[in-house]
């Protein structure tokens, strides 16, 4: 059978439940702005007793508007989602909450990506017919819900559900009884951490510990791949659905995605990604004039080669921080890259005349890539690019937005070449630089601090292992379809 796939996200999720029987929608509010790095096309809240409130673009643009609708919204428990997806369009329909089954029922906030069809098919086979456009994460809760009416808990629904959720998810749920259930893979590709906010005596649920921050709320720990927490009014309870020895983290959370003041399995990403670089300069010794970021998740980095290469950081290049859209990440939607690349502008003064070391946290389609060497560092006198993740190759099926190999640049030019050296050549050429070093999956481990068995590197290496089935690459029509 033909394996299509789900709408794939990379969202933030937020969840929260206070004992002293506090409003939590203000925490809720405040967590989703502290993640909006992971998703701004749309954002929901989800209480008890109400439908969930969504609004598309970003938290802080409805809260300027008057919190339309949201003062009324007041509830002990509650969850959120900062919606991120690959889809070029996105109706406020797919934004989460989504709210599942009827008043027995429970909303869902998930981040990650599944497989739609093993869904499908499981569905159909209990009687169901899903909508053609169902999305991955309705087809989830809907499997959840009728493992639920069966009689199972929590639990057991997704023990049973487990073997078919072929993909990743870290994810928050409210349930009818006003419960909060979280949940997180085996393999542990998305993170999602637990906290605890003295305040208003709450547990809090988070993707990052940024939002633990942001909220006033102290980090207690990792929610554990294969694990499920429910928190009701009685306190919290911690269940395992699956258990997996190998896990395998997403490695472009620490090189780009998440927060930099998030700490992931332990690791700080700061002071992953600054470590990163000086590992760069160790393998990639050149000589330059300066060394500059482009801004603003490669800036650790940079500063970590500057200070093992002893070669002065310069900000070279700014974003500019006051229009609308200079918030949108740079890969997010294919027609919005050279709109998102054309926010930054070079300090002339810090690159004219000289030989610049460019620090980049990786190279997907090399749009971006090729509009700042070319036109945004024009005036320098060389420019020669270090990229902190290895070449990505093959298409990501558990959440980053790689979904087609055809889009990937170091793919068009190269095939699935695995010399690091021979693919620096090719892709130097390609996008103007005098050279061009592309981090390895060795160094990109030990920059990290986690070893390379515990980490996803499929974008790299096409190694599917740590998913359930090997999934059938697809092209960009498959996706939007």
């Amino acid at each position: 059978m033909a394996r299509r796939a789900g709408r794939m996200e990379h969202c933030g999720v937020v969840g929260a439940l206070s004992f002293d029987g506090r409003n939590v929608v203000p925490t809720l509010v405040t967590g989703l702005e502290a993640l909006q790095h992971r998703g701004q096309e749309a954002w929901g809240i989800a209480i008890p007793g109400r439908e969930p409130f969504k609004r598309p673009g970003l938290v802080s643009k409805a809260l300027e508007e008057g919190f339309e609708g949201l003062a009324s919204f007041k509830g002990a428990v509650g969850i959120g989602h900062v919606r991120y997806s690959t889809t070029a369009k996105s109706i406020l329909e797919n934004a989460h909450p989504l709210k599942i089954g009827g008043s027995d029922g429970f909303c869902i906030a998930h981040n990650g990506t599944l497989e739609r069809d093993y869904l499908i098919e499981y569905l159909r086979g209990r009687g169901l017919s899903p909508p053609v456009n169902v999305t991955d994460t309705q087809l989830l809760g809907m499997g959840l819900y009728e493992n639920l009416k069966d009689g199972r808990d929590w639990v057991e629904a997704f023990e049973e559900l487990n073997p078919l959720l072929n993909g990743s998810f870290s994810l928050v749920i409210l349930t009818s009884k006003g419960e909060l259930i979280a949940a997180r893979d085996e393999r542990g590709f998305r993170p999602l951490c637990l906290g605890w906010q003295e305040e208003t005596s709450s547990y809090i649920v988070a993707s990052e510990s940024c939002a633990l921050e942001n909220i006033g709320a102290e980090l207690i720990r990792d929610i554990q791949p294969g694990e499920l927490i429910k928190i009701d009014k009685n306190g919290m309870k911690e269940y395992r659905f699956s258990d997996e020895e190998r896990h395998a983290h997403c490695p472009f959370e620490y090189t780009y995605f998440a927060h930099p003041s998030s700490y992931i399995e332990g690791v700080n990403v700061y002071y992953a990604r600054k470590n990163i670089g000086r590992v760069l300069a160790e393998k990639y010794p050149i000589e330059g004039d300066v060394v500059i970021p482009v801004p603003d998740s490669a800036r650790p980095a940079a500063l970590g080669y500057s200070e093992r290469s002893g070669i002065p950081f310069e900000e070279g290049l700014m974003k500019d921080r006051y229009r609308r859209k200079g918030s949108w990440r740079s890969f997010i939607e294919p027609e919005k890259r050279e709109e998102v690349v054309s926010n930054i502008t070079p300090i002339k003064e810090a690159v004219r005349g000289k030989r610049v070391i460019l620090i980049d946290d990786s190279i997907v389609r090399g749009t971006s890539s090729k509009i700042i060497v070319n036109k945004k560092l024009k005036e320098a006198k060389e420019v020669s690019l270090l990229l902190t993740f290895p070449p990505i190759i093959y298409p990501c099926y558990a959440g980053i937005d790689f979904p087609t190999q055809e889009e990937l640049l170091v793919y068009r030019v190269c095939g699935t070449i695995n010399d690091v050296e021979e693919i620096n050549k090719l892709v130097g050429r390609e996008i103007g630089v005098k050279f061009l070093g592309y981090n390895d999956v060795d160094d990109l481990s030990r920059g990290i601090g986690i070893p390379k068995d515990q980490l996803c590197l499929s974008c790299t290496t096409g190694d599917y292992s740590c998913l359930k089935h090997k999934p059938r690459f697809k092209t960009r029509e498959e996706m939007k379809g």
